[in-house]
């Protein structure tokens, strides 16, 4: 039981972090635009504790009240809207005028952290939808097949997010030498923009305006 567990919590958050959102490709930008890999560690621990987070309140079961809650919903979709925002504007104001050189301004640890926390914990895929998910495959276990579930889904976590750095890191100098970086800080924040424009329309459904 326990290995069936296993492989069904590897297949299924494969599945569900695989999905192109924001989250992963503001991990890939750290990766291309520090200098070092492990200089976009930060981005990385904090993607995984983030995720990390998220799991474990599924298993526990604490979805369930954010799923109960309207104003509870309510409260997670309005900080979300203000904060991907922010974010968004924060990638696309990002001074980019010397592109390429080595004095090209990256983020700093807490603004990776930040950024991060917020494209990760203000998902609302990740807060109403990925949580429910995992939590409600998790109780088809008992323990301790439940926490090999558990544990799958923990280390793709961590996996991903390593080896998406390590990804944006290998292609970074070409996307530095080629000028690119200005598109990928867009691209970053489009993705980013588009989850706040679907989390706005969620709102407004939940408060009642349309």
């Amino acid at each position: 039981m326990a290995t069936t567990a296993l492989v069904h919590g590897l297949a299924l958050s494969l599945g569900l972090i695989a999905a192109v959102g924001p989250q992963n490709v503001f991990v890939f930008q750290q990766g291309a635009t520090q200098p070092r890999l492990r200089r976009s560690l930060p981005t990385v621990l904090t993607a995984g504790a983030a995720d990390t987070v998220l799991v474990l309140a599924g298993v526990l079961g604490v979805s369930a009240a954010v799923i109960e809650f309207a104003w509870l919903q309510t409260a997670l979709l309005a900080s979300g809207v203000a904060f991907l925002g922010y974010v968004g504007w924060a990638l696309v104001a990002a001074p980019t005028a010397a592109l390429g050189s080595r004095d090209e301004t990256r983020l700093s640890v807490r603004e990776q952290v930040g950024f991060t926390a917020s494209v990760s914990l203000l998902n609302p895929h990740a807060i109403l939808d990925t949580i429910g998910v995992i939590g409600t495959n998790a109780l088809a276990y008992a323990p301790p097949a439940r926490w090999a579930f558990t544990a799958a889904c923990l280390l793709v976590s961590w996996g991903w997010f390593l080896g998406l750095a390590a990804g944006g890191r290998l292609l970074g100098e070409s996307v530095l030498a080629d000028g690119r970086l200005r598109y990928l800080n867009v691209l970053s924040a489009g993705m980013i923009w588009v989850v706040a424009l679907y989390m706005a329309w969620r709102l407004l459904g939940l408060v009642g305006v349309r």
